[in-house]
């Protein structure tokens, strides 16, 4: 790696980090495409690789939401509790059954095609509601979390990414949820960093992360991460919502309209 992809990789992730961080995502949903389209990750070692982004970066973020105390409660036992078998699970997808870079892309828009919806349509639909959503029971969250575990394993964004705008979809507050989808993104990005590291002793191809790379990326996210998370209390959060799910329909419809052509 030369030095000029190594500094686009640190603004990347430190631009997209301080944007993401606020509502408890990590950026690498957001990394992904900058690594594929612009950096040249091959397919599927970029997925390793945004997961150590993930495990450099996480650190940021979890010490400013360590020193506010707001990483303490049982939410982020849950979500560890769901997305660790998960991820490992979806390491294993990612190797041996879903490794052509068509059907990468094909899972990038199935992906953040309904996660930017989903972010639109229940930041705007906030406004007019008379009573919050019910909370999900902690069974829901565990079995949800192992879902997303599964996605993020395959994807390579640990997990928290999705999580994060689906609980606070169905009632939960982001002061709480945030904190625990970043801690979630995090356990998850280690053992899922970990799982490919050790899939690729057995299996020839790009399945180990590539290293400088992902370090690079992970140091400015993890500036981002902790910038991100201390400006929380100021930013607008309805307009970083809608924000965030214009960027990611825009993300997916971009891989979409790839698939088509």
């Amino acid at each position: 790696m030369g030095w000029p992809t190594g500094l686009l990789g640190f603004a990347a992730g430190l631009l997209i980090s301080v944007a993401t961080a606020p509502v408890g995502v990590s950026g690498a949903v957001f990394l992904l495409p900058v690594q594929v389209s612009v950096l040249g990750v091959p397919s599927p070692a970029v997925t390793p690789t945004n997961l150590l982004y993930n495990v450099v970066a996480g650190p940021g973020a979890l010490l400013r939401h360590h020193r506010a105390g707001t990483l303490r409660g049982p939410l982020t036992r849950l979500l560890v509790l769901g997305t660790v078998p998960g991820v490992v699970v979806g390491a294993v997808i990612r190797v041996f059954a879903v490794p052509g870079p068509s059907v990468f892309r094909l899972l990038i828009a199935v992906l953040l095609l309904p996660l930017g919806g989903w972010l639109c349509l229940r930041t705007l639909r906030r406004a007019s509601r008379t009573a919050p959503a019910r909370e999900p029971s902690s069974r829901a969250v565990t079995r949800l979390a192992m879902a997303v575990g599964v996605a993020g394993g395959i994807y390579g964004i640990g997990g928290g990414s999705l999580l994060g705008p689906i609980l606070v979809g169905r009632g939960m507050p982001v002061a709480k949820v945030a904190p625990a989808a970043l801690a979630a993104t995090f356990v998850t990005s280690v053992v899922g960093a970990g799982t490919y590291a050790l899939l690729s002793l057995s299996v020839t191809g790009d399945i180990a992360p590539y290293w400088s790379l992902g370090l690079a990326c992970g140091l400015g996210g993890l500036c981002g991460g902790y910038l991100g998370a201390r400006l929380q209390p100021r930013l607008p959060e309805t307009a970083l919502r809608v924000l965030l799910g214009v960027l990611a329909l825009g993300v997916g419809g971009l891989y979409a309209v790839q698939l088509l052509r």
